[in-house]
């Protein structure tokens, strides 16, 4: 406890109050990596820009791109293999010495990559200063997500100026979060973890409350967290990224299919179309019928739309759940899509005041896809990574989300240019298809976390089959064998008892009396799994 100092946010604010607190600092981080990501979108039409790292000339309208393949090359070398090594250092770094330290240098590092990226002065320069930068992304993007969801509850979760500005301005983000990082409290799942179970006791005490109906809710959660890394580390051995790709003593945690789930979840997340519009917009736009001197203006309305949009997820995710999300979001995006991408053409062989109306139309299907986007796709891809590994290896679990960003993103931003030259309005209907694509993806694979806390995941990736039906049948059973991992999850089953006020017998067990096990067919200590389907039926 005497670690636990006494500027900590932690020992002033409880409940909603320090979960706000938490929010405000992680959506710092955020913010950085959003507008690190989207603003190049902005600075790639440029004219000295595009002439100061040499893939570009002015012709006095318009940016002329003579070297595409640089062009997405400075782009995407920030995820590859700026973010993707990034990613893997934060998660080792993240689950040793913990989350509140990792932020910290994320931001110092990406500190440095900002300051060298707006002082560039050729092309060479530029990829040293976009990899260097990518590496703080990615170490912030691996720890972040997994530092909010393990503190949240189940229920809630001049010319050269021009450019240079943009770039540079990332960096005031960075040095608040560097400077207010150390006043919040550690994850309490990774104090839990590492033996420091008297402060992620306190943690959890002071986020869930220790009076009147949040009586037990904190002890309940600390009675699951405890049991639950007892049982991962006598379920699996497993540290090391090679051992959870492939599933090397992964037993029933089946890490390796969860490391799959959240790779291909975030690139699909690019390639349904956001990387092109984020990115590229202002080539978009000009597909559309957009003139050039009302492009950047335009891609910055849609940028305030992208933000705005992002508000209706709050919503609505924990209502309506992660698949549902992800489900309406793929169906609204693909229709998006083809319908830009058929009135960008249409465009195309229209004149006058029609064309004008035809790209007018073909614009506001790219706003609403945009918005679309925000609402949807923007958050389960970064949520869910956060949400679905055991504690032992979840800040590294979430980095191979960061994995999966970081293809999807090095992929896409490297093949646009050379895509929309070659294919034009055509590119649109590609992502178009990859929207149809995800709706089944989504129904067959990825399991609902909405509703579940972080240690009943366990029970929900321990059958054996990769689809989803199967994943829910099994979770049910061993719900049922297993009530000591899931008692957070039970309202109103409070671990202290209301009468005395004192803790139930057996409820400060880290092993209970009766075995623990993530196979459904496993001896549950009263009888054979046969003999326990007979006492549900």
């Amino acid at each position: 406890m005497d670690r636990i100092g006494k500027w900590n946010v932690a020992r002033r604010y409880e409940k909603r109050s320090l979960l706000i607190a938490v929010n405000c600092v992680a959506a710092l981080s955020i913010f950085f990596f959003g507008y690190d990501q989207g603003v190049m979108g902005g600075v790639n039409t440029n004219w000295n820009y595009a002439e100061t790292m040499g893939f570009g000339h002015w012709d006095g309208e318009i940016v002329v791109v003579d070297r595409s393949l640089l062009q997405g090359g400075i782009v995407a070398v920030y995820y590859l293999p700026g973010t993707l090594f990034g990613s893997f250092l934060g998660g080792w770094f993240g689950d040793k010495f913990g989350r509140i330290h990792t932020i910290f240098l994320a931001s110092i590092w990406a500190i440095v990559g900002a300051i060298l990226q707006c002082s560039a002065q050729n092309s060479n320069w530029m990829f040293c200063a976009r990899v260097l930068n990518g590496i703080g992304t990615g170490i912030l993007n691996a720890i972040t997500p997994v530092w909010a969801t393990e503190t949240a509850e189940h229920t809630s979760r001049d010319s050269s100026f021009i450019w240079r500005f943009p770039i540079a301005f990332q960096i005031a983000p960075l040095i608040l979060l560097a400077a207010v990082v150390y006043l919040m409290p550690e994850s309490p799942r990774w104090l839990i973890k590492v033996g420091r179970e008297e402060e992620g006791r306190y943690i959890l005490g002071r986020l869930r409350g220790e009076g009147g109906l949040d009586e037990g809710k904190a002890e309940a959660e600390f009675q699951d967290i405890r049991n639950n890394v007892e049982l991962e580390r006598k379920t699996a051995k497993q540290s090391s990224y090679f051992a959870m790709f492939f599933g090397i003593g992964a037993g029933k945690l089946h890490t390796a299919r969860r490391v799959q789930l959240v790779v291909w979840l975030q690139i699909l997340q690019e390639w349904i179309g956001i990387a092109g519009i984020t990115i590229y917009g202002p080539v978009i736009f000009t597909i559309a019928g957009i003139s050039a001197s009302d492009r950047l203006w335009v891609s910055g309305v849609n940028d305030i739309t992208y933000m705005l949009s992002t508000l209706l997820c709050v919503f609505t995710l924990d209502r309506i759940g992660r698949r549902w999300t992800l489900y309406w979001g793929s169906i609204g995006q693909g229709i998006c899509m083809f319908a830009a991408g058929g009135l960008a053409k249409a465009t195309q062989e229209a004149t006058g005041q029609h064309q004008k109306n035809v790209g007018g139309a073909a614009t506001f299907f790219v706003f609403l896809f945009t918005a679309i986007f925000g609402a949807t796709w923007l958050t389960v891809p970064w949520l869910y990574p956060a949400e679905i590994f055991p504690l032992e290896v979840r800040a590294r679990g979430n980095a191979w989300g960061v994995v999966g960003w970081s293809i999807g993103n090095g992929w896409t931003v490297l093949l646009l240019p050379t895509m929309f030259e070659k294919m034009g309005e055509r590119s649109l209907y590609v992502f178009g298809g990859v929207n149809v694509l995800t709706i089944f993806t989504t129904w067959a694979f990825y399991p609902e976390t909405n509703q579940r806390t972080l240690e009943e995941m366990n029970l929900v990736f321990a059958a054996d089959s990769w689809f989803n039906w199967e994943a829910e049948k099994n979770y049910a059973i061993l719900k049922e064998q297993n009530p000591e991992l899931v008692q957070a999850a039970q309202r109103g089953n409070s671990v202290i008892d209301p009468e005395t006020g004192k803790a139930r017998q057996g409820s400060l067990s880290v092993v209970p009396a009766r075995n623990l096990s993530l196979d459904a067919k496993a001896m549950d200590g009263n009888g054979t799994s046969d003999e326990f389907e007979e006492k549900r039926g």
